[in-house]
């Protein structure tokens, strides 16, 4: 018994002591030290640095294809918008020139005709007075009597170029004060009188009645307007308005 006893301490104890590492083993041993001793041409290992690192990886990883490439450049560029197509000019509703003599009208239509507006022009016959003279006046009043109790007071102030107008018109029983050329004369002269107390005194142009002719243009655009414009250049009347 004593013989078995001891044998089997003396087995335990072996185990141990090659458990432990101390009667060596058949795997290597990896502590760091040993570990490292035992790589594979340990001497020929060499430490890079970031950027090295990641020129080698970038050279490793494959190249773009040319679809890929130009999908991630349309990616990058950004879309341009189509060019704006300008709004048409607006059409003008209407408008219309001022009166033009009877020559003048003439060689602005003959102008006019290069346009080829059609139906859009049309041509407007103006009543038109030449003014020759200006007469220098006092309204009617009171009839035939208001007349003469009026020409009586301008004898008192000393106011004796005067008569009744008389006639069937809208001028009957008034009383006229001078007729003058220009405008500027008759003002001077209602200036004076008024001075010398003279109420009421008024001017009214004189002269024959003629024609004359204004244009109208409708649904025209901004650019025929122009040609207009063009086609009276150097012409008082061709002064276009919105048409009344």
């Amino acid at each position: 018994m004593r013989f078995v006893f001891w044998a089997l301490l003396c087995a335990n104890a072996l185990l141990f002591a090659y458990g432990r590492g101390f009667l060596g083993g058949a795997e290597p041993e990896q502590r760091e030290p040993a570990r490292l001793r035992n790589q594979l041409a340990a001497g020929k290992l060499v430490l890079l640095t970031g950027a090295q690192a990641q020129a080698i990886a970038d050279a490793a990883a494959p190249a773009e294809s040319p679809a890929e490439s130009s999908a991630e450049s349309a990616a990058e560029v950004p879309a341009v918008a189509p060019p704006a197509v300008a709004p048409a000019a607006p059409a003008v509703a209407c408008v219309e020139t001022d009166a033009f003599a009877a020559g003048e009208a003439r060689r602005f239509e003959t102008r006019l005709a290069r346009l080829d507006l059609g139906a859009r022009q049309t041509r407007l016959t103006v009543p038109f007075q030449e003014v020759t003279s200006h007469l220098v006046y006092l309204p009617p009043q009171g009839g035939k009597e208001g007349a003469d109790r009026r020409t009586a007071e301008l004898r008192e102030r000393g106011v004796t170029n005067s008569f009744v107008m008389q006639g069937e018109s809208p001028l009957k029983w008034a009383i006229s004060l001078g007729v003058f050329k220009t405008e500027a004369a008759a003002r001077s002269e209602t200036a004076r009188l008024t001075k010398l107390g003279v109420a009421n005194v008024r001017i009214l142009p004189r002269g024959p009645q003629s024609q004359r002719f204004a244009y109208r243009f409708r649904d025209i655009d901004a650019e025929i307007r122009s040609r207009i414009v063009n086609a009276g250049r150097g012409m008082e009347a061709a002064v276009l308005h919105v048409c009344r």
